[in-house]
């Protein structure tokens, strides 16, 4: 059993946990995810880390609202308990296997949106913390969606807020941000996209035109988290792979983000039937 130790809504539909996992903090590191259980006969959902302290031994996880599997994590409490957490799963970031030298000289852009803004926060600490150029930019629809601006402001050198309605920050989406950076003499050897599939294939486009090699992760492709269910099966360079086993993260350019959307899709009215029946 795993304790919740702390929760917080970020948004009407956003829910950040701290649980107790002190093997699972021990081993975590940046890019890889859980797969959380919350009650005896639920579903498998597989959530990436937003934070770890391996000195408290606890483990952050961010849930969105979406279907009734869902719900049942966001509707647990503060001292109330997960029936099972499992992970650390999948590799983490690329950055995290390179030695200090390659390292050296790095200058990191993330890109982040919605729900996506949550996991880029371990990754941006990790890099920061090691001396790295780190800026961020993160996106939303107006000011009250962004989420993680304070952490993220502390684990980068440079904050960029964007909104689609002008409400806070650069206005406009995560993308033409970028554009306007790399216009004013801004200069990025690494970009990391995280949030919705069609932000990180615009990302990507981007980031091709702007001569930027760019990652995306593809944790929302995740269903059971272990390659059995075939699921979160994606064309990357012309292979198959599977989000959760081979990934979550990938060379944005070898995607095919249209696949990708086209199965991100496929539950949709499942899903909202099934949160109408347990959200009141």
């Amino acid at each position: 059993m795993f304790k919740i130790l702390k929760r917080e809504m970020l948004t009407p539909n956003i829910c950040k946990m701290v649980v107790s996992a002190p093997r699972i903090a021990k081993s975590a590191l940046p890019g890889q995810f859980l797969i959380v259980l919350a009650g005896e006969k639920g579903e498998r959902i597989p959530l990436t880390i937003s934070d770890y302290d391996r000195e408290v031994g606890t483990v952050t996880i961010v849930t969105q609202l979406i279907g009734a599997s869902s719900a049942a994590i966001i509707a647990k409490e503060e001292g109330e308990f997960f029936r099972d957490v499992v992970g650390p799963l999948g590799n983490p970031s690329a950055f995290v296997n390179m030695s200090d030298e390659e390292l050296k000289g790095q200058r990191y852009m993330f890109i982040a949106g919605g729900l996506g803004t949550a996991p880029v926060y371990p990754q941006a600490k990790w890099l920061h913390d090691r001396g790295v150029a780190v800026d961020v930019i993160i996106g939303a629809r107006t000011k009250d969606l962004l989420i993680y601006t304070e952490e993220l402001g502390s684990a980068c050198d440079n904050l960029y807020l964007c909104t689609d309605d002008g409400s806070v920050g650069f206005h406009g989406v995560g993308t033409a941000c970028l554009e306007d950076l790399v216009s004013k003499g801004k200069e990025y050897t690494q970009a990391v996209a995280i949030g919705p599939m069609i932000m990180m294939k615009f990302a990507t486009l981007t980031c091709k035109k702007l001569s930027i090699p760019i990652d995306v992760s593809l944790n929302m492709l995740m269903v059971d988290g272990t390659g059995m269910c075939g699921a979160c099966r994606v064309t990357v360079a012309g292979k198959t792979k599977f989000a959760c086993v081979d990934g979550p993260e990938f060379n944005g350019y070898d995607v095919d983000f249209d696949e990708a959307m086209r199965r991100l899709g496929q539950y949709k009215a499942e899903e909202a039937e099934e949160k109408a029946k347990y959200v009141k």
